[in-house]
């Protein structure tokens, strides 16, 4: 395993951790179908936290499992701003993980 595999591992681990802490982490996955989106975070399908659970943290961990070419650019952070401003839960460290997260993609 490379530094940067452990490294975002452990970044997908926290992202986990958090999503739990915040009560957001779900035991079901959403409807088969809402897997057939287009649209960016299938934000027509899912609410973002779904997305970041069933999605981003489901798809990165097969990449980094499978030595899988990762991407040149991650940019999932300004998302999560913008979905999760308006949450009663403080949702700071979530996107402190998202935004270092980010950091290992420059693009």
């Amino acid at each position: 395993m490379t530094d940067q595999t452990q490294r975002l591992t452990t970044l997908l681990d926290q992202l986990q951790r958090e999503l739990q802490r915040l009560d957001l982490w779900e035991t079901q996955p959403p409807a088969p179908e809402a897997f057939d989106s287009v649209t960016p975070f299938f934000a027509d399908t899912m609410v973002f936290s779904q997305w970041l659970q069933w999605v981003f943290i489901a798809r990165f961990r097969a990449l980094l499992e499978g030595e899988y070419p990762l991407p040149a650019q991650c940019d999932v952070a300004p998302m999560a701003e913008e979905a999760l401003k308006d949450l009663p839960q403080d949702t700071e460290a979530l996107v402190t993980v998202l935004k270092e997260f980010d950091d290992h993609f420059p693009g």
